[in-house]
């Protein structure tokens, strides 16, 4: 054997166990990322340290892959991928944070529970109960609980930003569910002395006169379904849409859809890896005029961006893009 070369492991006539898989875990641009640090506080698992002015993730089992610290990064430098990596432990993640204190607990314990992650939320609390740790979920609030006011600060420190409107829901928005028809009721009792209000509206804007027409220009829609060459992509202005952005945005037809040739998905259940290989080739072989991003405000819609981005870099072109944010009661941009 040539001199320097290791002599391979014995394995006794068996292969050596693979231990990696795939599975989503997070992805850290070095060029991008100026080592502010906003993503450590807000990765509870404590997977992520700042080493020699760049964040690194540290170790592959400490990463689940849910993107809490996405929306952080004020650098876009952070994005969920798909990849061979060792799988999450819970168990170890919890023999980490145990040592950080009862609130870090709370925080890793609430983001299992609002992405429904069961069996690791399961786990750690079985780790818990073998440390005889008391589970802070079970603890009384006290007077927050009663005045609301933790409920504020739920809101306040979700990733998705200030959700002030959201006082009373303590969980993050990104996964909460909620009822927002209580703001159509009471623009209804507002306006309950009016005899014949849709009427007079008709009459006054003509805003109801008639059924909005649909302003979709192909089929199909669906980023991992229409091919890169359709002749509709070219000489276009391309909408990129999030999957929820149509049902939360009522003018979504009127304000985003109309005169955009449009692809949808969602970065959070789909390859964003893919996303960005179908844009780029979408980009590359046609002539897109401009391309508009339309994601709502919750964390993990942010990757949608991210991937237009790089696909716009790697097309090799110069072509203007922009970011619509839409809020889950429907608002635009702070419209």
């Amino acid at each position: 054997m040539p001199s320097g070369q290791r002599t391979p492991p014995k394995t006794h006539g068996k292969a050596v166990q693979r231990t990696q898989k795939k599975r989503k875990i997070i992805r850290i641009d070095e060029k991008k990322c100026n080592g502010c640090g906003f993503c450590m506080p807000n990765c509870p698992e404590g997977a992520l340290r700042i080493i020699d002015g760049k964040a690194r993730l540290i170790s592959d089992i400490f990463c689940d892959g849910l993107g809490a610290c996405i929306g952080h990064c004020p650098q876009g430098a952070i994005r969920i991928v798909e990849r061979d990596a060792e799988p999450y432990n819970e168990r170890k993640v919890m023999a980490n944070i145990i040592k950080q204190g009862k609130n870090v607990i709370k925080a890793h314990l609430e983001h299992l529970r609002e992405h429904g992650e069961t069996g690791y939320l399961n786990s750690a609390l079985a780790f818990l109960k073998e440390k005889k740790i008391k589970n802070p979920l079970e603890e009384k609030e006290g007077h927050e609980k009663e005045t609301g006011k933790g409920a504020i600060k739920a809101a306040k420190d979700c990733p998705s930003g200030d959700h002030s409107q959201f006082s009373q829901i303590r969980i993050c928005p990104g996964s909460a569910e909620m009822d927002l028809r209580d703001k159509s009721r009471s623009s209804n009792q507002s306006n309950a002395g009016l005899k014949d209000e849709m009427s007079n509206r008709q009459v006054k804007s003509g805003h109801y006169a008639q059924k909005q027409e649909s302003m979709l220009r192909q089929w199909p829609v669906q980023l991992s379904l229409v091919s890169p060459n359709a002749s509709f992509f070219n000489d276009a202005h391309l909408l990129v849409s999030a999957d929820c952005v149509p049902f939360a945005n009522p003018n979504f037809h009127s304000e985003l859809l109309k005169g955009r040739s449009l692809v949808i998905g969602c970065p959070k259940l789909d390859d964003v890896e893919h996303y960005v290989g179908k844009l780029t080739e979408i980009i590359r072989n046609n002539r897109i005029k401009s391309i508009t991003v339309a994601i709502m405000e919750v964390p993990c819609c942010y990757g949608l961006y991210s991937a237009v981005e790089q696909a716009v870099g790697n097309s090799g072109k110069k072509v203007p893009f922009e970011q619509k944010i839409v809020s889950v009661s429907g608002s635009m941009d702070g419209s």
